[in-house]
């Protein structure tokens, strides 16, 4: 019986950690349209009790979003500000693109209405609009929220629906953004809720928690009214296990590179953690929320190969998804994708069952890749090296952009490669990125479940405060920013919880936009974090220009679920026998069989149950205790 299980929801593949103090085991199964049905058939035999903690990450908020089938939502602000989520900021989505528009309002103008004092008139015009979801954001209550609070009260009391408030959602300055994300809380409200109660009810534990953005854990019910706080769930979890690998084997700055079947997220590791800010857009739309810093591009195993008007050949971002997936799987899919590539190429023996029950049709893929080819030009061989080519640019464009144009090189980096694709792209894109060292977790495949498990429960609070340098009112805001903190995570009832620590917005009086760095009484502390973090992302700072602290944010976690040291280890054993040898020369090696200290160099394909690591010739690798293979380029 597992006392630990966790499950996170992806496009293709839902995946499933379980871990009892012993033993460690993971699976993939398809996801499913009704994402509990999926949850519920991969646990299904893990003998699941009231004493198992069950741990989520989920994609429901993101794909609601994203297929824009949210609740009709009303928006109740300050007069006069009604169609400023319309108005927007200056910023465009493509600055010399004329013809990109901006994502349509959640909100349409006849769903907006202003507050000039009068609540029951408010809430008799609500009342004929029949909303299912109600944003309550005054302009404002970043200084004082309990007029907001109040009337959000009022609303809910009387209207029976879901009611999100700025005050809980964003509670900082910037009356746009806290806008358009409170709308976008209660927009996602209804479809999260629904889902987490509806999953919940099949659950035979009621333990459970749900990975935020932040890379935190929120139980079930908390989760439910901050809808907008799980758009990045999964992509976060996969970045909490990469911070703990990096850590345990002594890497402080690592990039983590999880490639799935329909999408891929990378995110930069600093000192052994991403740092959670605030401001992320998805889909277009301004979500200002804690947010670890996943750039996601549309590029994994499932991403489609196509030819454009001009005859060139395009991958992604379009996915053939679980159903009905790439050709090779046989289920009924007729356009070549990645995978087809990765087999045709010999990276994917045909003999190799992913998630240990979907076997692999050649014949299919070389099918579908050689129409493909004709369309452009090139024979089936030319047309699967492209089909790579191209997905390995994209997502070689994704990670210098959390690296390289944030100030930071990734050659100074390790490379923590996962996802069910993840390894078979991992040296690859090290070596076009001028990266040295490759680490491929265990249970690669899985390995953003296993995050679930890695992650601390967490509350946070924020405030905002301008305060100019040198103020003697920092400590006492800090110390109450704190208290806030942790009387959030009080209120969650999850075992532990540490002291509170303290970020400040901050920024050289004049500028518009702030840096986040950690907060310290001391100002010249202050000035110093925050004039290393200028000259990291901007390459230069402005010593003796004023600084004003605008933001306060507080962080409060508790004891993870799991340690990392709490793993299983693999002992010394003598040399494994290879399973075989392809046809191009690749040695195949089983990655259960390979017992720690083991090494061999490429050509070769160390396979899994959930995914395959490819070691190009010039590869070396070594496995670790706990199962890690270090690739050294």
């Amino acid at each position: 019986m597992p006392s630990t299980v966790g499950v996170d929801v992806g496009g293709t593949f839902t995946d499933v950690v379980a871990f009892d103090g012993e033993t460690l085991i993971g699976r993939k199964v398809p996801t499913t349209p009704d994402q509990s049905v999926g949850v519920m058939k991969a646990i299904a035999d893990l003998e699941v009790t009231s004493d198992t903690l069950f741990l989520h990450g989920t994609t429901a908020g993101t794909n609601a979003l994203l297929e824009e089938r949210g609740a009709r939502v009303a928006l109740v602000t300050s007069e006069g500000f009604e169609d400023l989520i319309e108005i927007g900021r200056q910023a465009r989505p493509s600055l010399y693109d004329p013809f990109v528009d901006r994502p349509i309002p959640l909100v349409p103008p006849q769903l907006r209405l202003g507050v000039d004092g009068q609540a029951e008139e408010i809430l008799e015009k609500l009342g004929a609009l029949e909303p299912e979801a109600v944003a309550v954001a005054l302009v404002r209550s970043y200084a004082d929220h309990r007029e907001e609070l109040e009337l959000a009260s009022i609303i809910g009391a009387r209207l029976g629906v879901a009611v999100s408030s700025g005050a809980m959602v964003s509670p900082g300055f910037r009356e746009y953004e806290r806008i358009v994300t409170t709308v976008l809380n209660a927009y996602l409200s209804p479809e999260v809720s629904g889902y987490l109660r509806h999953l919940g009810e099949r659950l035979a534990t009621s333990s459970r928690l749900v990975m935020t953005s932040a890379g935190g854990l929120l139980p079930f019910n908390t989760a439910a009214e901050l809808a907008g706080r799980l758009v990045l769930s999964g992509p976060a979890a996969g970045v909490v296990a990469a911070a703990e690998i990096a850590r345990a084997k002594g890497h402080g700055s690592a990039i983590s590179f999880d490639m799935g079947g329909t999408s891929t997220d990378v995110c930069r590791i600093t000192h052994g953690e991403a740092l959670a800010g605030m401001g992320r857009k998805v889909a277009g739309r301004v979500n200002r929320v804690p947010s670890l810093p996943v750039n996601t591009i549309g590029a994994g195993g499932g991403s489609v190969g196509w030819r454009d008007e001009g005859d060139a050949l395009r991958v992604g971002p379009r996915s053939a998804g679980a159903i009905p997936g790439p050709v090779a799987y046989g289920r009924g899919g007729a356009v070549p994708t990645v995978t087809d590539a990765n087999v045709i190429l010999g990276f994917l023996p045909d003999d190799l069952a992913l998630a240990g029950s979907v076997p692999l049709d050649a014949a299919a893929a070389a099918e579908a890749l050689t129409e493909l080819g004709r369309e452009i030009g090139l024979d089936l061989t030319a047309t699967a090296r492209g089909v790579l080519e191209i997905v390995d640019s994209h997502m070689e464009r994704a990670i210098r952009t959390v690296s390289v144009e944030e100030g930071s090189d990734p050659r100074d980096a390790v490379l923590v490669a996962f996802g069910g694709a993840g390894g078979l792209h991992a040296s690859r894109l090290a070596r076009r990125l001028g990266m040295r060292t490759v680490l491929i977790p265990p249970l690669s495949g899985v390995f953003s479940a296993l995050g679930l498990l890695l992650a601390r429960p967490r509350a946070d609070a924020t405030r905002t405060v301008f305060l100019e340098e040198g103020s003697g009112q920092l400590a006492q805001l800090m110390a109450e920013i704190g208290d806030q903190a942790r009387a959030a995570f009080d209120e969650m009832h999850v075992s532990g919880s540490g002291e509170a620590v303290v970020y400040g917005e901050v920024r050289y009086v004049g500028q518009s936009h702030e840096l986040a760095v950690l907060a310290d009484p001391d100002w010249s502390q202050v000035r110093a974090s925050f004039e290393q973090a200028h000259r990291s992302h901007f390459g230069f700072d402005r010593p003796g220009e004023p600084i004003e602290l605008v933001d306060l944010r507080a962080d409060v976690t508790g004891n993870a679920p799991v340690n990392w040291s709490d793993l299983p280890r693999r002992s010394v054993d003598r040399a494994p026998e290879p399973m075989s040898t392809t046809g191009e020369g690749r040695v195949v090696w089983h990655r259960d069989h390979l017992p720690a200290g083991f090494e061999t160099r490429g050509p070769a394909l160390i396979v899994e149950r959930d995914s395959v690591t490819l070691l190009d010739p010039e590869d070396r690798m070594l496995v670790h205790d706990d199962g890690t293979l270090e690739i050294s380029l």
